[in-house]
């Protein structure tokens, strides 16, 4: 397929993906309104941007009456234009606690959790390295982009990353999927090279466990052994993240590990992490990571 072609699909994917999220969010928010209990809080957006934590405690034809941590608060259900609700957990010492924007992944490799029917994400890795992930089932997601290196679209590294994976339990899920990537063609030849891979996490957003298995492969050549992956993410603070991401690959006896911190929003995350080799080739301080991920 041309490259033009290709990157034209990643386009129009990304614009159906901002296109569609807004219109599962649009559903009449009058029908949506209730009177909170204990096990949820309630999440009211207005137009003028500002967000208000509480629980919903009257509501008529017109306002409904919200009580915060602070005051009960009168808003015009016109005004209203989102309205979430969250576990009651997730306020710790009076402060809302947002989701982890990323829990889907460590640094670059994946974790067993999977996004929402409707969640979706735009994701860079050393700016050179965009990519779209949009879930199309609760089950089912699917991602992709292109490289943005200098020289035009024959040197581009083309990639798809297709995933699917359900939960065991509450705090156990399984999850399956491939990295296919395409690179540039080479003596008028193009190659096709990527890992098939299986994870499993125990955890949830803010703490896991992640163990994983991946067999590369290139071409129509699969390799003998596995590849292994250990790593894991522990949720310090409202806006801070512990993460690590750890790999074994066969034939080589040093392991690949890296280290780091998220630094996140309700809808923003920043990976910086350092990576390196332990044994005689380890480089200090380490090779820098960085990315960031937007979720719309």
């Amino acid at each position: 397929m041309p490259i033009k072609r290709i990157t034209f699909a990643l386009l129009f994917l990304t614009g159906c993906c901002f296109w569609i999220t807004p219109g599962l969010a649009q559903q009449p928010i009058k029908g949506r309104l209730r009177m909170a209990d204990s096990t949820f809080i309630q999440i009211v957006k207005t137009i003028d941007g500002s967000s208000n934590v509480g629980s919903i405690i009257q509501i008529d034809s017109v306002n409904i009456l919200l009580q915060t941590s602070v005051t009960a608060m009168t808003i015009p259900i016109v005004k209203i234009t989102e309205i979430k609700e969250i576990p009651a957990e997730s306020i710790k010492n009076g402060e809302y606690w947002f989701s982890n924007p990323n829990a889907t992944r460590l640094f670059f490799g994946p974790t067993a959790q999977m996004l929402k029917k409707g969640q979706g994400y735009f994701s860079d890795t050393y700016i050179f390295f965009p990519q779209v992930v949009f879930g199309l089932t609760d089950n089912i997601t699917l991602g992709g982009g292109i490289s943005l290196f200098p020289g035009g679209g024959g040197n581009q590294i083309i990639y798809l990353m297709p995933k699917v994976g359900m939960p065991v339990s509450e705090k156990f899920h399984l999850a399956g999927g491939a990295l296919i990537i395409k690179l540039p063609d080479l003596d008028q030849e193009a190659s096709t090279v990527g890992v098939l891979y299986g994870a499993g996490t125990y955890g949830g957003p803010d703490r896991s466990f992640t163990a994983g298995l991946g067999y590369g492969f290139a071409g129509d050549e699969m390799a003998d052994r596995p590849m292994v992956m250990v790593g894991g993410e522990h949720r310090l603070s409202r806006r801070v993240s512990f993460v690590t991401e750890n790999w074994l690959f066969p034939g080589l006896d040093q392991p690949l590990v890296s280290a780091g911190f998220r630094f996140f929003g309700e809808g923003l995350a920043v990976d910086l992490a350092l990576a390196n080799v332990l044994g005689e080739d380890m480089v200090t301080p380490g090779i820098p990571f960085i990315d960031f991920v937007y979720n719309f």
